[in-house]
C-alpha cells in the first residue's frame, strides 16, 4: 500500500511547493486545512478536511481521525508553519507517528527552555524569567531596570508582545488569559536574522539580514523591512555565531530562522540571540530563497520531517545576488476597506529600483482580521547586487506607496454589489427584493435605465475581465463605509464575480467551485469521484464518436453542451437516426457571453418528473428550502413551458433529495451562495442533473416567496453580506408559473394581459416580448415565451385551474414568420 501523508497546512499564497516534495500519485497524500487556504493547495491530494483555524486543536484531531479512518495510519505527519510546529508533534507522538515530539520541539517553540538551553551552552542571550503575574514583572525591572518586554512562552510573529516603560503601564497591563508569558529587558540594539540550514556537522547555506524597523514596531504600525547583508567581515562573524547556536540546540540537520541582537563596532561586532525557529523563515524569506538563491526552504524542511536526508545546499551555492523585502500594515484597525492602494508616482510603476514581485490589495478589498505576516497590508520582494541598493528600493518603496484604508462601519448601511442585470420582465422582482433589504450598486455593460429606481450606485464596465470587474465592483464597494457583498444571478457572469470577490476577500463562492458547477464535464467527473448515485456519462468531440459511446450508454441518451444555459442545445434522442439528424442542435449551439468549451456530453437519459431544489449554503452547511416541479415541452429539447412550488417535505424521496444535494455541494467545493439544482426523480432515487452556482430563474425564487414565504433573493444577499440567513417557512400553500408561447415562429404587434390578471388566484401577469420582438421557437430560438401567468394556491388543482382560465385570456397579436424569415 502506498504511505499515507497528512499535511496540515494554512498558508493561502504557495509558500510550499507540496507537489513537488511528496508524489501525490505513489502516495496518498491529505491536507487538514482551512476554507481560505485550501485553494492553494496541489491538485492530486488524497482528501482535504477543512477546519476553522489549524489551531484549534480539538477540530484538527477530529480531521485527522478522519483521513486516518479512510486512509489509514499515517506513516508521517508534517507542517511546515511555525504554530503548527506544536500540534503536530503532540499527533506524533499520541498516534506513533515518527518525526520530533513536544519534548523535542520545546527548545524551539518554548522561549524560556530555549533561552535556558542556550546560555547553558554559553551562547549570549538576554535575561528571561516566567511572567506570570505583575509582581514577578516587577521583581525583573528592579533587577534589570525598565522597560521590558512581556511576550507569549510560545508567540510567533511578535503577536502579544508588549513594551512597558514603568510601574504605571504594568499597573494597566491587562494578562492574556491561558497564555503562559515570560519578561525580558528590552534591547533597542540592532536586529538582525539569519536563515539557512544546519548540516548536523555544521553550518549549510545561511543568509544574514538586517531589519529596517523591529516586528515589535510593526504590531504598532509601522512598515517592517529586512535586507541582505554583503559586508564579509561582519557576515563572517554572523556564520561563527550561528554555528555555535545550532549546535547548542541540536546535534542534527534543520531548517533555522535565528533572530539576533547586534551591538558594539564594525571591526567587534557583539551578537545575541533573540529567539530561534527549527523551521524556514516567515514573511517573505522563504520566496527570496526560492526566486533569487534558487533554494527551497521549505523542500529542506518538509525532507527532514518526512526522515530524508537534508537536500545538498551548501553556502557556496548561493549566487552573489541579495534580496530583502517588505511589509506594510494597514494604516487602521481591522476589519478595513481599502480606499487606496499604488505608488503616487503618475505611471504608477515603481521603475527599475522598485520590487520585482509584491502582493498588494486592491480598492474596495475588505482585510479581514487574520493572524500572521502573510496577511500584512501589503508585502513586496526586492533584489539587488548590494545592501545600499535594496535597502534603498526598500525606502522608496515606503516613501512612494499609498495605501489608505477606512474601518468597516457595523453602524453603517450594507451594500451588495449586483454583478449583471438580466431582463427586466424576469428580475425586477430580485430588484425590489435585494433593495428592500440593503443598499444595491449595479455593476453592468451598460448605464442603468429601469433599474435606477432600486440603486444606490452602479459602476459601468465594457471589458468582461476579471481585472476590469474587480475596480468596478471595488470602486463600488469602496464608496460604502459598511459591510458590503458581491454575486450575480447571471450564469454568464457566474465565474468572473467569483475571481472579482476572491481578489476583494468578499464572501462568495470560490472560483474552484464556480468552475465545477459551469462545466458539466468536470460536474460529472468530482460527483463520480465522490461516489455519488451513478449517471452513465461520455465525453465526445464529433458526431461518430457520440454514436460509439450512445451504444454503449444505450439510448435514450441526452445530448448537452458542456457550459451554456437555459437548456439551449440540449436534447434527447432515441436512436442512431436521430443523433445524426440532430446532432448539429447540440454541436452548433450558443449562449451569449458563455464559450461552449471543447466537445458534447452524452449522458444517460435519467427517466422521471425534473425538479429544481433551490438551497441556502454558509459556510458549508448545505439547507435545501425550495423545491420546484418543472414543467417540459417541445420535446426532445427540453423547453421549460412552467414551474410548481408545492410542499415536499413529506414526499417520499425528501430524505434521499436532501442527502444528495448536500453530498453535490461537497463534492463540488460549494461553502457559500444561493444554488439551484437541476434534478431527476428517477426509480432508482433522486440524480443530479446539474448544479448552478447562483439563484434561480424563470421566477422560481418569486414562486419560493409566495408559496414559503421565504424570500430567497433577500437569503443570496444576507450569504453575500457573510450572515446566516433566516429562510424560516411561514407557509406551506402552492405557486406556480405558466409562459405562454406563440403557436409558430412569429413576429409580435402586442401582448394584452389585463384580462387575464383579473383571474380569481393570479397572483401576477408578466409581459415577457414587447412590440416587435421576433419569436423562434425552439430549437430555434431562446425561451421564446409571450407572457408569464404566476398563480397561488392550496393545491396544485387550484393552481392548474387559474392557469388555465388566465393563460386563455393573454391577448396577443402576432404576425408569422415565414420558413425564410426565420432562418
Amino acid at each position: 500500500m502506498p504511505d499515507h501523508i497528512i499535511v496540515i497546512h494554512r498558508w493561502s499564497d504557495r509558500y510550499a511547493d507540496y507537489a513537488s516534495y511528496a508524489d501525490h500519485g505513489a502516495n496518498r497524500v491529505s491536507y487538514v486545512t482551512t476554507v481560505r487556504a485550501a485553494a492553494s493547495l496541489p491538485e492530486g491530494a488524497a482528501a482535504v478536511r477543512t477546519v476553522r483555524s489549524t489551531e484549534d486543536g480539538k477540530a484538527v484531531r477530529a480531521a485527522v481521525a478522519s483521513l486516518i479512518e479512510e486512509f489509514g495510519r499515517p506513516a508521517r505527519i508534517i507542517a511546515l508553519h511555525e504554530v503548527d510546529l506544536d500540534i503536530v508533534a503532540e499527533l506524533r507522538e499520541e498516534l506513533g507517528v515518527p518525526g520530533e515530539t513536544p519534548g523535542e520541539l520545546a527548545p524551539f517553540r518554548d522561549k524560556l527552555a530555549m533561552a535556558r538551553r542556550l546560555a547553558a551552552a554559553g551562547v549570549p542571550v538576554p535575561a528571561t524569567e516566567p511572567a506570570p503575574d505583575r509582581e514577578a514583572i516587577a521583581a525583573f525591572a528592579a533587577v534589570h531596570g525598565w522597560p521590558v518586554l512581556v511576550k507569549p512562552v510560545r508567540g510567533t510573529a511578535s503577536a502579544g508582545v508588549t513594551r512597558l516603560g514603568s510601574p504605571g503601564e504594568l499597573d494597566a497591563y491587562v494578562f492574556p488569559s491561558d497564555m503562559p508569558m515570560l519578561v525580558q529587558p528590552y534591547v533597542p540594539d540592532e536586529i538582525l536574522h539569519v536563515d539557512g540550514v544546519a548540516t548536523g556537522t555544521g553550518l549549510g547555506a545561511f543568509r544574514a539580514s538586517r531589519y529596517l524597523n523591529t516586528c515589535l514596531e510593526f504590531t504598532e504600525g509601522a512598515a517592517l523591512g529586512s535586507v541582505e547583508l554583503d559586508d564579509p567581515g561582519l557576515t563572517k562573524a554572523i556564520g561563527e555565531f550561528t554555528t555555535r547556536v545550532v549546535r547548542a540546540l541540536s546535534d542534527g540537520p534543520w531548517v533555522f530562522h535565528l533572530e539576533l541582537f547586534l551591538s558594539g563596532v564594525p571591526e567587534a561586532p557583539e551578537l545575541r540571540v533573540l529567539e530561534v525557529g527549527a523551521r524556514p523563515g516567515g514573511a517573505e524569506v522563504p520566496f527570496l530563497w526560492q526566486e533569487v538563491h534558487g533554494v527551497d526552504l521549505m523542500a529542506a524542511a518538509f525532507a527532514l520531517q518526512m526522515g530524508e536526508p537534508l537536500p545538498d545546499v551548501h553556502r557556496a551555492e548561493l549566487d552573489a545576488e541579495l534580496g530583502g523585502w517588505l511589509l506594510v500594515p494597514t494604516p487602521v484597525a481591522r476589519p478595513c476597506r481599502v480606499v487606496a492602494a499604488g505608488t503616487r508616482t503618475d505611471d504608477g510603476t515603481d521603475g527599475d529600483a522598485g520590487p520585482y514581485a509584491r502582493r498588494v490589495p486592491v480598492v474596495g478589498q475588505t482585510l479581514a482580521d487574520l493572524p500572521g505576516y502573510e496577511h500584512s497590508g501589503a508585502r513586496f520582494r526586492f533584489r539587488g547586487r548590494s545592501t545600499a541598493e535594496v535597502e534603498t528600493a526598500i525606502r522608496r518603496t515606503i516613501r512612494e506607496f499609498d495605501f489608505r484604508c477606512v474601518q468597516v462601519d457595523p453602524d453603517a448601511p450594507e451594500r451588495i454589489v449586483l454583478v449583471g442585470s438580466g431582463g427586466r420582465a424576469y428580475r425586477e422582482y430580485a430588484f425590489a427584493d435585494a433593495a428592500a433589504r440593503c443598499e444595491v450598486a449595479l455593476v453592468g455593460p451598460a448605464e442603468p435605465t429601469w433599474q435606477s429606481g432600486y440603486l444606490a450606485g452602479h459602476g459601468v464596465v465594457a471589458d468582461s475581465g476579471v481585472d476590469a470587474l474587480t475596480r468596478a465592483v471595488g470602486a463600488c464597494v469602496a464608496a460604502a463605509p459598511g459591510r458590503a457583498g458581491v454575486f450575480t444571478w447571471d450564469e454568464v457572469v457566474l465565474e468572473v464575480t467569483a475571481a472579482a470577490a476572491a481578489r476583494l476577500d468578499l464572501p462568495h463562492m470560490s472560483p474552484a467551485a464556480a468552475r465545477n458547477c459551469r462545466d458539466k464535464l468536470t460536474t460529472r467527473l468530482l460527483l463520480r469521484e465522490a461516489g455519488l448515485p451513478a449517471v452513465g456519462f461520455a465525453h465526445v468531440h464529433d458526431q461518430e464518436e457520440a454514436l460509439r459511446a450512445a451504444e454503449t450508454l444505450g439510448y435514450p441518451v441526452v445530448v448537452k453542451p458542456r457550459s451554456l444555459a437555459g437548456s439551449v442545445g440540449v436534447l434527447v434522442v432515441h436512436d442512431a437516426g436521430e443523433l445524426r439528424g440532430l446532432w448539429h442542435h447540440a454541436a452548433g449551439a450558443a449562449y451569449p457571453g458563455l464559450e461552449p468549451l471543447d466537445g458534447l456530453l452524452l449522458e444517460e437519459f435519467l427517466s422521471g418528473p425534473e425538479i429544481s431544489v433551490d438551497s441556502v449554503v454558509h459556510d458549508g452547511d448545505v439547507r435545501p428550502v425550495n423545491v420546484a416541479r418543472k414543467r417540459l415541452g417541445f420535446d426532445p429539447f427540453f423547453e421549460e413551458v412552467g414551474h410548481l412550488v408545492s410542499p415536499w417535505r413529506r414526499e417520499p424521496w425528501a430524505d434521499d433529495l436532501v442527502d444528495m444535494v448536500v453530498e453535490a455541494h461537497r463534492a463540488l467545493g460549494v461553502r457559500t451562495g444561493l444554488t439551484h439544482a437541476e434534478v431527476r426523480l428517477t426509480a432508482a432515487g433522486p440524480r443530479l442533473v446539474e448544479l448552478n452556482g447562483r439563484l434561480g430563474g424563470d421566477f422560481i425564487p418569486y414562486l419560493g416567496k409566495l408559496a414559503t414565504g421565504v424570500d430567497l433573493t433577500a437569503a443570496a444577499v444576507d450569504l453575500a453580506l457573510g450572515v446566516r440567513p433566516a429562510a424560516t417557512q411561514v407557509r406551506d400553500i402552492c405557486a406556480e408559473v405558466r409562459f405562454v408561447y406563440p403557436p409558430h415562429d412569429c413576429v409580435v404587434r402586442s401582448v394584452d394581459v389585463s384580462a387575464a390578471a383579473a383571474v380569481p388566484g393570479v397572483a401576477e401577469v408578466v409581459r415577457l416580448a414587447e412590440p416587435g420582438a421576433r419569436l423562434l421557437l425552439p430549437p430555434r430560438g431562446v425561451v421564446p415565451r409571450l407572457a408569464a401567468v404566476i398563480v397561488t394556491g392550496e393545491t396544485p388543482d387550484d393552481c392548474r385551474r387559474a392557469l388555465d382560465e388566465a393563460s386563455e385570456l393573454v391577448r396577443a397579436e402576432i404576425e408569422p414568420l415565414t420558413a425564410g424569415d426565420a432562418l
